[in-house]
């Protein structure tokens, strides 16, 4: 299978598409940047470095990247606006290439991991939920038999949100009673996630507020809760960040790193915002991979993140 046997015309489509007002912005940016210009020189790398923080990369990231195309091309000085674009994409994919973003090609689930858990968690309105009912759509329609756990017991809509999505996906759902223990509701999901012989099983948490810690306990719990059903459950932890929250989602992923393992990042809503360059600084800030990212509302829009085609993609003109 090739690399990109995946990524159908479609789902490229629907890539370049979710990215085009992060690509408007960046791109506008960066021709701006080295606009006349033969070499890379002190203003050169002052205006990409504006273009780069604009884009919402973050700061730290952006340094990194100014200095090795600093370095690159100290090496050697003139160069044409295509080769300053290919030296900046490389050092982007570079980065993403760095902090573990390896290019899965399909919704699939590791060898010898039956039922594979995924524990999902997110502050509320980031896309959580939805997030959620996508990934099982995807899974499902890659002959995998899923099933979801409720465990965001605190708010019912939360509750009824997710058995929406389950019926849309078509998959099983496991619910406890209003304000039920998290954890048990968790429990009872890989328990019947066992018994039903389920490839995967998703556990949503409650999109509780990052910075309170009293809360954030609770996803210790719920982790020590399913270990007594599979020791080595959750087998993932993905955090899903509002991608247009841009510098927001940073700090929202400070306080959930430092909180519980996250193993794993979908970045949501990148379709509505110009800020699709947090994808980069969230990244190379914690090196966490991004996995998933979503381009759009409908349910199929949902991707497995692929660091060349994302960065292609924003290097693509619309002309």
């Amino acid at each position: 299978m090739g690399l990109f046997s995946f990524f159908t015309k479609e789902k490229k489509e629907d890539l370049e598409k979710g990215l085009e007002k992060t690509k408007e912005g960046f791109l506008s940016r960066i021709t701006r940047a080295v606009a006349g210009k033969s070499k890379v020189d002190d203003e050169v790398l002052d205006n990409l470095e504006e273009a780069l923080v604009s884009s919402d990369v973050g700061l730290d990231t952006t340094i990194k990247i100014i200095k090795r195309i600093e370095a690159r091309a100290s090496k050697d000085k003139y160069v044409s606006t295509a080769e300053l674009n290919q030296l900046i994409k490389e050092e982007i994919e570079g980065i993403l290439a760095e902090n573990k973003n390896e290019d899965v090609e399909n919704f699939d689930t590791p060898e010898g991991k039956k039922p594979y858990v995924l524990m999902v968690v997110g502050v509320n309105g980031a896309g959580k939920t939805t997030t959620i009912g996508k990934l099982a759509y995807q899974f499902k329609n890659n002959g995998k038999k899923v099933l979801l756990g409720a465990a965001d017991t605190f708010r019912a809509a939360a509750v009824d949100q997710l058995e929406v999505w389950s019926k849309r996906s078509d998959v099983e759902m496991v619910r406890g009673h209003h304000n039920a223990d998290p954890a048990s509701v968790a429990y009872q999901a890989l328990e019947r996630g066992i018994a039903t012989e389920a490839d995967v099983v998703i556990i949503d948490t409650a999109g509780r507020l990052h910075n309170r810690v009293d809360l954030m306990n609770e996803l210790t719990k719920i982790r020590r809760v399913m270990q007594k059903v599979i020791p080595d459950a959750p087998h993932e932890v993905l955090l899903v960040l509002d991608g247009s929250t841009g510098q927001n989602a940073i700090e929202q992923a400070k306080q959930f790193t430092a909180a519980t393992q996250v193993t794993a990042l979908a970045i949501t809503k990148l379709d509505g915002t110009a800020k699709g360059g947090v994808v980069l600084g969230i990244s190379d800030q914690f090196h966490i991979p991004v996995k998933y990212i979503g381009v759009g509302e409908q349910i199929d829009k949902l991707q497995v993140f692929n660091k060349k085609l994302f960065v292609e993609s924003l290097f693509k003109s619309s002309v």
